[in-house]
Order: C-alpha cells, then structure tokens, then sequence
C-alpha cells in the first residue's frame, strides 16, 4: 500500500466537511498521504488504497452526495478498505452511546464489506441554509456537538488498521 487516503464527503452547512478533514489531518500524522474532498467532486476513486467515506444526516437520511457517491463508485469501493462516519444528532447522544446507522447507510456497509461505521454529533449554527435547519435554530435545538476528540481517536483506529493491513 502507498497510504493514499481519500477522506470523501457530504454536506450541506460544513460541518461534515469540518470531521473529514480533521480525520485527514490525523492520518496525514500517522504518515500516510490523505485529502478531504467533497463526495461530488471526487471522479475516481482507484487512485486510492482506501475510502473514509462520511455523510451528514438529514431527516434519517445520508447527504444526497454521500449516497451518490456510493452508487457512482459502488464497484470500486468494494475491493478497497472502507470505513463510513454519518454526522447528525444535535446533542450529546453520539458521544454517549453507539447509534446505529440508518438503513440506507447500514445497505451501503453491507453491500460494499464496510470495516467500520460511526455516528458523530452534528453541528448546526447560525446562518444555517434550509429552510428546516434555521427553524431548527431559530427554536433553539442548534450547537455544535461535534466531539473532536472522538473523530480523532476514531481516525488514529482507521490508521492502525492500515499499517496491520500493510504487515501482513
């Protein structure tokens, strides 16, 4: 393996943008080669040794970005080490407990042999676009609730696993 990492993502507002490259810096210090890019700009992926694929999470479901990413490189994906992070709850659940992941998501972990997934708190502030997330600001239920230390630790595990991959 070379170690060249594509940290791809879903956003809208950036919050999911703001996980991803945070997961890149970390693998960038443990020494591979990794770049955050957003899900729809990525062309190919098999200028790659492995995916870090994350979404955001909008009414139970994946950022449109994110799913058509999967259905775009689906074929590729498959025969590349994978791992999926969605990013939503604005509260403090994701750092309390595992949540699950949503169906659409749970269908992509399957169908493409995902090592891992893991929600993230989500982040939405002022200035939200959407109709929905400013009301949801607007009401008060907004934050940032990103845990970053989590999303670090997470992505140093990502790092073990491919230097193990690289032994063996």
């Amino acid at each position: 393996m070379t170690g060249k990492v594509l940290v791809a993502y879903g956003t809208t507002n950036g919050s999911t943008a703001r996980i991803a490259e945070a997961v890149a810096a970390v693998l960038r210090k443990e020494g591979f080669t990794a770049e955050a890019l957003p899900a729809g700009a990525v062309a190919r992926v098999t200028p790659y040794d492995a995916v870090v694929l994350g979404g955001g999470l909008y009414a139970g479901r994946w950022h449109k970005d994110a799913r058509r990413f999967v259905r775009r490189h689906g074929g590729e994906l498959a025969g590349l080490p994978l791992w999926l992070f969605s990013s939503g709850p604005l509260d403090a659940s994701a750092s309390e407990r595992d949540i699950p992941p949503v169906p659409g998501v749970q269908k992509a972990i399957t169908r493409l042999d995902a090592r891992g997934h893991i929600t993230f708190g989500g982040c939405l502030e002022e200035g939200a676009k959407g109709w929905v997330a400013r009301m949801i600001v607007r009401n008060g239920k907004g934050g940032d609730f990103r845990d970053f230390d989590r999303i670090e630790q997470w992505a140093r595990q990502i790092a073990d696993e491919l230097v193990a991959d690289e032994k063996h």
